[in-house]
């Protein structure tokens, strides 16, 4: 009886060795060397989509091994990696559903500028220094963010460190995003705050609470703005560069565009009597803005009556 059981024990640890825990990382995170989060060698950060073994699990916390590093044990926060253990199928399909299925932030709102008047108050920026009536900005909109509320709904998960860089305006020295090339040169162009590390900035403050990674949320956040480029209200604001419009006229083409009442949740932002900014309140659980226009918020504006600037000061 005693062989059979220290037979048993023989058998049984190297099963118990075997046993790894894997996550999927979901962020790109920095990889800290302790748990104060103060030292980080070499600079590593997690690379989305990859997989990495998890040692211990300390008050939010997750000690994981990076290959091929000196220190290989790093410190990163619990919210880098999906909840559950990857590595089976289903988890993964799920991860690859459609854009309808993700389960993002379930009120957000769009903040889309016109960048002549942007640029008319914001001269000192990189990207209004050499502005042309070639650039995408000249004569449609782009994106300031994409912003999950309530507003106060910000920073999630996000190191002290980056918050003070971020809440002092040192955007460039914030980390670098985990994009791929197609969705970085598109936001070069549809963000011409790129230029200025605007995406960094929106990405720690907003994106972070948005429920996806980077790419996904830019990709979303250009796709819903591009709804609007591609209709009627481009147009509308296109063909009035140097008028005066009201905030009525543009809601009633929303309606035309987007169905009836999806006016009611786009307000309007002045300054110094120049359109700035449209500001689109939206719901959740779809990709198509006249969906998501039906589920928003339907908060008073700010600004009713402003002019259409145009390229140049």
């Amino acid at each position: 009886m005693k062989k059979l059981i220290l037979s048993t024990l023989i058998i049984s640890l190297p099963l118990i060795a075997m046993a790894k825990e894997y996550k999927e990382a979901i962020q790109s995170c920095e990889a800290y060397n302790n748990m104060k989060h103060t030292t980080n060698t070499n600079e590593i950060k997690l690379k989305v989509g990859e997989e990495y073994r998890i040692l211990d699990h300390k008050k939010g916390q997750i000690l994981t091994l990076i290959k091929g590093e000196r220190i290989a044990q790093r410190w990163v926060d619990e919210s880098c990696f999906e909840k559950q253990s990857l590595g089976s199928t289903i988890n993964k399909a799920l991860k690859k559903g459609n854009s309808s299925s993700k389960k993002t932030s379930k009120q957000n709102l769009l903040a889309i500028s016109w960048q002549n008047a942007f640029c008319q108050t914001h001269q000192y920026k990189k990207e209004c220094k050499n502005m042309s009536k070639k650039d995408f900005g000249a004569s449609n909109f782009v994106l300031h963010g994409l912003w999950p509320q309530p507003r106060n709904n910000q920073y999630c998960n996000v190191d002290k460190k980056q918050v003070g860089m971020d809440k002092n305006k040192q955007w460039h020295r914030l980390n670098k995003l985990d994009l791929d090339g197609a969705t970085r040169e598109r936001l070069a162009k549809l963000m011409p705050g790129y230029s200025s590390n605007l995406h960094k900035h929106e990405w720690i403050k907003h994106g972070t609470c948005y429920g996806t990674d980077a790419d996904v949320y830019y990709d979303d956040s250009m796709d819903l703005m591009m709804q609007i480029n591609d209709s009627k209200i481009q147009d509308f604001f296109a063909d009035n560069v140097g008028n005066k419009i009201t905030l009525k006229d543009i809601r009633k083409i929303f309606d035309r565009e987007f169905g009836k009442g999806a006016g009611e949740h786009v307000t309007m932002n002045c300054s110094k009597g120049l359109i700035t900014e449209l500001w689109i309140h939206l719901g959740s659980g779809s990709d198509k803005l006249k969906d998501l226009l039906t589920k928003g918020e339907t908060p008073k504006s700010r600004c009713h009556k402003g002019r259409v600037d145009a390229v140049g000061y």
